[in-house]
């Protein structure tokens, strides 16, 4: 399998670049950049470690491109230029990952070496973010012929299910990083009764409550920081917490619940 690359804007228009002429030679993501933070202590040798993030992440992109005739060649360099304008931001996906996604700008201006129908041209690609993401959700089918999905995901045998209706169950992140509604999108939705709704994730130890109750056909959803009960906010009758999911296996259980309901969960895997 050749090396090929794959943009996506905003909007959900894709760009397969083989497709239109242009070949990657080169896409090379550079290391996590770790930023740690420290405290020094009056009597106490070195520093004290306070944690550590990461900065952004460029990837080093090489490219050539074949037009039909001279003329067609100028074209498709204006096309290359439109493709990697920098404005807005936009995924790009290489074939040899192709479950993953990046979403990225470019990071500085460029120029296309021309020789005759043939143009040469290196980008660098900034990553604001130092993840890439699943380009599946938890609610799409994990079958490798969705073309969603890939080997070295962190998918494991066992299929795992994002839709419950009981009050014990569990939910797998398959990414290195823990998912918090504050960095990452995480979408959970409880449609049916309930009173004094609690969801707690017993791996992390996080509890959500809700001090209302809930009819039949009520729906709540915890859209990032967002808690709303039929698209009202519900913040100020809840704890004012928020639930994260670890990487691997998390062990959830509601309490509040009455007859019968279903809770699911919606989230982008994330890969450093």
């Amino acid at each position: 399998m050749r090396l090929s690359t794959t943009i996506t804007t905003l909007t959900g228009t894709v760009y397969d670049l083989d497709q239109i002429g242009i070949t990657t030679r080169e896409f090379n993501p550079s290391s996590p950049s770790p930023r740690h933070s420290t405290e020094q202590v009056d009597g106490l040798n070195g520093l004290v470690d306070c944690g550590t993030t990461y900065d952004a992440r460029t990837i080093k992109c090489s490219f050539y491109l074949k037009a039909a005739d001279i003329p067609d060649y100028y074209l498709m360099r204006d096309e290359v230029f439109k493709l990697f304008e920098t404005r807005q931001p936009f995924y790009i996906t290489e074939s040899y990952n192709p479950g993953k996604r990046w979403l990225v700008k470019t990071n500085a201006s460029y120029s296309i070496d021309q020789q005759r129908i043939y143009g040469m041209f290196d980008i660098e690609l900034i990553a604001f973010s130092p993840f890439a993401e699943s380009i599946g959700t938890t609610l799409n089918p994990f079958t490798f012929d969705s073309d969603l999905w890939q080997v070295g995901e962190g998918l494991i045998d066992e299929t795992p299910t994002y839709k419950h209706k009981t009050t014990s169950f569990k939910i797998f992140n398959a990414g290195t990083e823990t998912i918090n509604p504050r960095q990452f999108p995480l979408v959970i939705v409880y449609k049916g009764a309930s009173n004094n709704l609690t969801i707690t994730n017993k791996t992390t130890g996080d509890v959500w409550k809700y001090t209302g109750s809930t009819a039949s056909r009520d729906t709540i959803i915890l859209n990032g920081v967002r808690a709303t009960k039929n698209n009202v906010s519900i913040f100020g009758a809840t704890n004012r917490k928020l639930l994260t999911i670890a990487p691997g296996w998390n062990d959830f259980k509601l309490s509040g619940t009455s007859g019968s309901f279903e809770i699911s969960f919606d989230f982008r895997f994330y890969y450093l």
